[in-house]
């Protein structure tokens, strides 16, 4: 039998969920793990070059078949610390919007925040590597994953800061689901079986995880503990779903601009 081909974000908040995984001889022997970010293993899945990856859920509509195979996903239940709008001048002045191009579900939660939430029409551009310098003036930008902390707690910080989860709670009284374990076809039980086991190891062992990844900007045991919420809920899932609708509803009335040419 060929291998499962298993993707994953490559971030720090994954750290917990594939330590357990990264352990097991027994999974190792079934899978070839792969590691990138997050937009980019999202195509994978939709492509067909992976069977199973911790995606961005707002790749689901793009997505033939899938479900999700395990009780852990990156979530949260208010601040979340990494899906962050950077900005030198309050919402109400913002007038683009430069949009991360490692993301996509914190993208389209910040389309849908502009549009169903502050109600505001802004101008969006696709970010090229570099992008965070063109965060002046009213141009603010989208920022995921670790660089957040680098930005945030840097010599440099943007003098506004949405944390966009947070937003998000604050309007619907709802956690946020930013990436599940999702399967494009029928894998065995008894892989699914010992995966999500393995991915219960990293959670039982925090402070292990976080030894293992030294960090200087931010203490990554309270991130894990605090910030980021692992466990696949009901309430969770409602948020999926109000997440994938506002989202259709949002891609008929924006257009983002490409500025890499």
């Amino acid at each position: 039998m060929d291998k499962i081909k298993v993707a994953a974000v490559s971030y720090l908040n994954t750290k917990p969920l594939l330590y357990g995984v990264k352990r097991s001889p027994a999974l190792l022997s079934q899978m070839e793990l792969i590691e990138d970010f997050p937009s980019k293993i999202g195509k994978m899945l939709v492509d067909n070059e992976v069977d199973l990856g911790l995606i961005p859920v707002a790749y689901i509509p793009q997505l033939k078949d899938w479900k999700i195979v395990s009780n852990y996903c990156i979530g949260s239940v208010g601040p979340v610390e990494t899906v962050c709008l950077f900005s030198e001048v309050p919402v109400e002045q913002i007038e683009t919007v430069i949009l991360d191009y490692q993301s996509f579900s914190s993208i389209n939660l910040c389309k849908v925040i502009f549009a169903h939430f502050w109600k505001k029409k802004v101008t969006y551009q696709k970010a090229t590597p570099g992008y965070i310098d063109q965060i002046k003036g009213t141009t603010a930008g989208v920022i995921i994953g670790d660089r957040v902390f680098e930005q945030k707690y840097g010599l440099h910080p943007q003098k506004y800061i949405y944390d966009l989860a947070e937003v998000w709670t604050s309007f619907t009284g709802l956690p946020f689901m930013m990436a599940a374990w999702i399967a494009n076809k029928p894998l065995p039980a008894a892989f699914i079986h010992d995966f999500d086991l393995a991915n219960k190891v990293g959670l039982d062992n925090l402070a292990a995880v976080s030894k293992e990844n030294p960090y200087g900007y931010f203490d990554l045991e309270t991130y894990y503990r605090e910030k980021i919420s692992y466990q696949v809920t009901e309430d969770k899932m409602k948020a999926l779903d109000l997440f994938l609708n506002l989202m259709k509803q949002t891609e008929t009335e924006t257009e983002i601009q490409d500025t890499s040419n």
